[in-house]
């Protein structure tokens, strides 16, 4: 049963990991370069919700874990996503991030781009630090997988023969290996057994999907100043998001033509933007994804059954019917 959570709520339960996990990632941004830490600090303290660090963190409680190293290494995965989100919006052309204007747009984009790639050396050398092989090999992984997905996703840009497998394959790797990798470090670090392992795994794994699925029905229908970027960023930058490939196997041929129109307009106008929309509920294409993204909720707290009752297990429950509500 899906249930919902207020992000006050969910936030007032965690504020006391969140505040060490900021204090963790101010204290090991080290470079020796001044413009580095203005470069990193603008989106690593501009905003976000911290998802990654604090699933390492609460993965970690609910096998049993008490030490006082799970700050620490639960940054790597925050450094790992701030980068690829420096990238992305140079590959993108993106020029808004968390309501601020992207940092590339402030500074050289070399100089971004560099940063980026600090950030991610500082991940992995953090992921040495935990002196477990099968982490440092984890983080590895999901490098390389984050950076074929956006390779995949380019390749398909403005393709309207994506398919809804392609799609999730995509999402996976973008998005989803991040998340699942960060549940799969908190059972590690606490030396969980296989079994607790695999079910975080598949924990991270679904929730993954259900965020960046719920994220793809956002940009079609949030505000602007909701989301931190504009209405519509996926359709103007040609990516076929699950809404898009769906309404596509249902519209007719005109419909269809209407469609392709937009993906293909380079100055799309906020009244083409709103016929598209139309378009979405017309054939269900907003609804076929929520209803997607509710499954894998589901999937994702089945995969906690494994687990006695705790007040991690309580709150991961807990973000991942956040991860559906975040669409109200």
């Amino acid at each position: 049963m899906i249930g919902k959570i207020s992000k006050a709520k969910l936030l007032s339960s965690v504020k006391h990991d969140l505040d060490g996990i900021e204090k963790a990632l101010k204290e090991n941004l080290t470079p020796y370069l001044d413009l580095v830490s203005d470069v990193a600090g603008h989106l690593l303290f501009g905003g976000g919700k911290r998802l990654r660090p604090l699933l390492m963190i609460l993965s970690a409680r609910a096998c049993g874990y008490d030490g006082n190293e799970d700050k620490l290494f639960s940054i790597i995965f925050e450094y790992l996503h701030a980068a690829t989100l420096l990238h992305d919006d140079i590959i993108d052309g993106g020029v808004v991030r968390r309501g601020k204007p992207a940092a590339h747009t402030i500074w050289d984009p070399a100089v971004t781009v560099l940063t980026g790639d600090f950030l991610l050396a500082r991940s992995l050398s953090l992921s040495a630090k935990t002196k477990n092989p099968k982490i440092i090999s984890i983080i590895a992984e999901i490098t390389e997988n984050m950076s074929q997905g956006e390779i995949h996703q380019l390749s398909k840009k403005g393709d309207l023969t994506l398919t809804e497998d392609e799609y999730m394959d995509i999402i996976k790797n973008k998005t989803s290996v991040l998340i699942q990798g960060a549940c799969r470090t908190g059972a590690l670090i606490a030396g969980a057994d296989g079994k607790e392992e695999a079910a975080l795994s598949d924990y991270g794994l679904h929730l993954g999907l259900a965020f960046q699925m719920i994220d793809d029905l956002l940009d079609y229908t949030s505000r602007t100043e909701t989301l931190g970027k504009a209405v519509g960023t996926d359709l103007k930058e040609g990516k076929l998001t699950l809404p898009v490939i769906y309404t596509l196997g249902k519209a007719s041929q005109n419909d269809r033509d209407l469609i392709r129109e937009s993906i293909e307009k380079d100055d799309l106008s906020d009244e083409d933007l709103d016929i598209f929309i139309k378009l979405l509920q017309k054939y269900g294409g907003l609804n076929y994804t929520e209803q997607i993204a509710a499954e894998h909720v589901e999937k994702a707290k089945r995969a906690l059954d494994l687990f006695q009752p705790s007040k991690s297990k309580d709150i991961l429950s807990d973000i991942a019917d956040y991860a559906l509500s975040r669409k109200l």
